[in-house]
């Protein structure tokens, strides 16, 4: 177990680097000249050097890259005698637009990304996973017909016509909800849960549908093992068998997939946000983007990529306690 954890772990700084490399020199080598983007068209040349070599954009690109895997962990300086800027770490640079720490910026917005995942991943794994489990046993039922033609369909939707249609009926015609916004939890609890629902609703819909008809699929080969014949064969109760022998093993694949969707969702959800207005990673990725905010975008990817290699290493962990002939040596 030890060893497998320290062998995943090496993975883990291995994949992080090779991302940090990769975005790196996409975003500061082939995007366009960051210190003529702070300055302006109009900027002169003198100036543009300035920028240069305050961002230290004039050395060597292994240099730089150093430069910025220093900052991550001890911190780095910008420019020089009187223009010093000190950065702490984990420093991701500053904002060409407003000059900002990158860090900060993530930092103030993730907790509403995290609020976000956290509820949509309740909702979808809740309704997603009971109505596969409930399809699989009424298996070519109207219900598992019905059920899932109500999945397909609900895939192939949309997040943003889903947001729009809501907003439509919840909010303006209905005055059942009011619009989504940034609202702490410690202000107002119920003005707070009232504000993410309909983002939750919009985020879980489409996942919940995949994940019951994954589970459905799942649960129905499941049902077919020896093992749950000689469940039923000891007199064991049908809730018992299915929720304990059959679903259990059957999770294992829609573990998986719960791992990479809700650490993407970590990394902002962009579409969501964007049209609630929600001040997300998600809504930050966008902005940058728009801007062309180099430093935010980066750091933005590389938080993405962070949050889906670590989770795929908490699901592999999770394996083994769904189903045990999963071993960890």
């Amino acid at each position: 177990m030890i060893r497998y954890l320290l062998g995943r772990l090496a993975g883990v700084v291995l994949i992080l680097f090779a991302v940090c490399l990769f975005t790196y020199l996409i975003f500061f080598q082939l995007s366009p000249d960051p210190a003529v983007m702070i300055c302006g068209k109009t900027c002169t040349e003198e100036r543009i050097g300035a920028i240069r070599e305050a961002l230290g954009l004039d050395r060597p690109f292994l240099s730089q890259f150093g430069a910025f895997l220093g900052g991550i962990f001890a911190g780095r300086d910008y420019g020089s005698g009187a223009t010093l800027v000190h950065c702490p770490a984990p420093c991701l640079g500053y904002s060409f637009q407003t000059d900002e720490s990158v860090w900060s910026m993530i930092t103030a917005r993730l907790p509403v990304s995290a609020t976000l995942a956290v509820g949509a991943a309740v909702l979808w794994l809740l309704v997603g996973v009971a109505a596969g489990l409930l399809s699989a046993v009424r298996q070519g039922t109207w219900w598992d017909r019905g059920a899932m033609a109500l999945a397909l369909g609900g895939i192939s939707v949309p997040n943003y016509v889903l947001a729009l249609v809501l907003q439509y009926v919840l909010v303006v015609k209905l005055e059942w909800l009011p619009f989504p916004s940034d609202v702490a939890f410690s202000e107002d609890p119920a003005r707070w849960f009232q504000a993410y629902l309909m983002p939750w609703m919009v985020l879980a819909a489409g996942y919940a549908c995949l994940y019951a008809r994954l589970t459905r699929t799942q649960v129905i080969e499941t049902l077919s093992e020896n093992f749950l014949r000689t469940a039923r064969a000891k007199g064991l109760g049908r809730p018992l068998v299915l929720c304990r022998h059959a679903l259990r093993p059957a999770l294992t694949p829609v573990t998986t997939l719960f791992g990479m969707d809700f650490a993407g969702l970590l990394g902002g959800a962009l579409i969501t946000e964007t049209v609630f207005g929600l001040g997300g990673i998600g809504k930050l990725a966008a902005d940058s983007i728009a801007k062309n905010d180099q430093p935010v975008i980066m750091a933005v990817t590389l938080l993405a990529a962070f949050f889906v290699v670590v989770g795929n290493v908490v699901v592999d962990l999770v394996y083994t306690a769904l189903d045990p002939r999963v071993r960890i040596r």
